[in-house]
């Protein structure tokens, strides 16, 4: 439960309360002991008892006619027959105001974030394992592939990181379930559609920085997209970046800005890779050991020297790391498997320029022979992936491409697929059902030498369609179907 005066005082104090609208008519005094039970944005989910917020773009008044609730938040007066408390930024006051509904969750855990363009994911499945090895297994997850609130059983995520009610909901229900730790992605569009508005946290880190999310629908600038992942710094105890990071200086002057402890690894840092090899690397500095990890690529050796100083921090020890580091399993990044035949078949949620040449160059490296390529690119966001993914195509001429459907949602995959091959100076196909695309690329390898990479929705068993999750079978699934 949560009272008006409670809310009041909450928005108040941040500067976000402007008046209380009824009937077009101001009132500054209310009977302040009314209670809510309930908190909601959505109009299909309220009873007599719920506070709703009428937030989002796209929100119209009408949304709200026969609605019982005692009283709406909003920044517009929609003059139907409710009270409302109207704010200058409803997306902050659903922030706090859940906090506190939630009897503010997030100080009964040791909360670690994790934002980046790329490896984001890797990195939480990381540090998950590692705190694991610390607590007993009593670690939530918050990423981009599944969500966890029990450390056992885990569920497809809706969004990197949840809207902030439903952020506040399911801190408390990792508290009720006894967890101690929580390890969440923060996304850009977190900071920038107020998600994580008044959230501090006890570890965080940046773990690079290239262009990536720009749009209409999205950012409209890098500078946009990197003041959001930015503001990270200002709410973290502690901080962990790559040093070799596009923007480092800015990050750099930013902690020192904010008085932010730190730590940095990669070249010109303390914290550094010194040897490499497929699934084993050494470093030397603050964590400095031999360390073994189940995914390739030195990139995802980073991201484990990443979550080594991060999960340091918090009292992990080198062999708790090492435990950790050495059992973790990432759905969907770098799954390999492979065929009767002998070749392998890597599946990878690369999804942007900058994974896709990592994943693309660490299989080049392995397999001399035939590389099949399956890849699409999402609609409606992210447009500028499509040149990317082009002009990495056109870099590496042994890929032989089979371009097909990924999250198309009001686009067609066929337009998109020409935007990809104007980059590209030589045939590619393109068949749209992503299933069939696969199947066709796995009859095209035959031996040890060979490899089939699938690329972009790693394990989601969905295909974003018309604003609509049509049921997909996932790209591991279908390669295993047809291996």
């Amino acid at each position: 439960m949560i009272s008006l005066l409670q809310i009041l005082q909450i928005l108040k104090k941040d500067n976000n309360f402007r008046e209380i609208v009824f009937e077009g008519e101001y009132y500054y005094q209310w009977d302040q002991a009314v209670e809510f039970a309930n908190l909601s944005y959505d109009s299909r989910a309220c009873d007599s008892e719920t506070l709703f917020f009428a937030k989002g773009i796209n929100f119209k008044g009408e949304y709200l006619s026969g609605l019982d609730v005692p009283f709406y938040i909003s920044e517009v007066d929609y003059e139907v027959d409710l009270p409302a408390i109207i704010v200058s930024n409803v997306k902050r006051a659903l922030s706090l105001i859940a906090q506190a509904f939630y009897d503010y969750p997030q100080n009964k855990l040791t909360t670690l974030a994790i934002t980046g363009t790329k490896g984001k994911t890797t990195s939480a499945y990381f540090a998950k394992s590692i705190l694991d090895e610390m607590n007993d297994n009593k670690t939530a997850l918050l990423s981009t592939a599944q969500t966890t609130l029990d450390g056992q059983n885990y569920f497809k995520s809706e969004l990197t990181t949840p809207e902030s009610l439903d952020l506040m909901k399911m801190m408390a229900t990792a508290v009720s379930n006894g967890m101690t730790h929580l390890v969440m992605e923060v996304s850009s569009q977190a900071y920038k559609t107020e998600r994580v508005y008044g959230l501090d946290f006890d570890v965080a880190g940046f773990t690079n920085f290239f262009p990536d999310h720009i749009g209409k629908n999205e950012h409209p600038t890098m500078e946009d997209y990197f003041y959001c992942k930015s503001q990270l710094i200002e709410h973290a105890s502690y901080f962990v970046a790559n040093h070799e990071m596009s923007h480092f200086n800015l990050v750099e002057q930013k902690l020192a800005a904010f008085g932010v402890p730190a730590d940095f690894y990669g070249a010109g840092s303390d914290n550094t890779i010194i040897q490499s090899d497929q699934f084993h690397f050494e470093t030397s500095g603050k964590v400095g050991s031999a360390f073994d990890i189940r995914l390739l690529g030195r990139f995802n050796q980073e991201n484990a020297l990443a979550t080594a100083l991060m999960t340091s921090h918090l009292g992990a020890s080198l062999e708790q790391i090492k435990a950790g580091l050495a059992k973790a399993v990432v759905p969907g990044r770098m799954e390999l498997l492979t065929a009767r035949n002998g070749a392998h078949i890597y599946v990878d949620y690369a999804h942007n320029g900058v994974s896709l040449e990592n994943l693309v160059g660490v299989v080049e490296s392995h397999h001399s022979g035939n590389l099949q390529l399956i890849l699409g690119a999402t609609g409606n966001k992210g447009e500028s992936r499509r040149k990317d993914f082009g002009q990495v195509i056109e870099n590496h001429k042994r890929l032989n491409v089979i371009l097909t459907t990924d999250d198309s949602n009001y686009e067609a995959p066929s337009v998109i697929a020409d935007e990809i091959k104007a980059h590209i100076d030589r045939n590619v196909d393109f068949i749209q059902d992503r299933e069939l695309a696969i199947k066709e690329a796995i009859s095209r390898v035959s031996n040890s030498s060979d490899a089939v990479i699938i690329a972009g929705k790693g394990t989601d068993k969905f295909q974003l369609y018309m604003g609509q999750r049509v049921p997909y079978i996932g790209d591991t699934s279908a390669a295993e179907k047809y291996l």
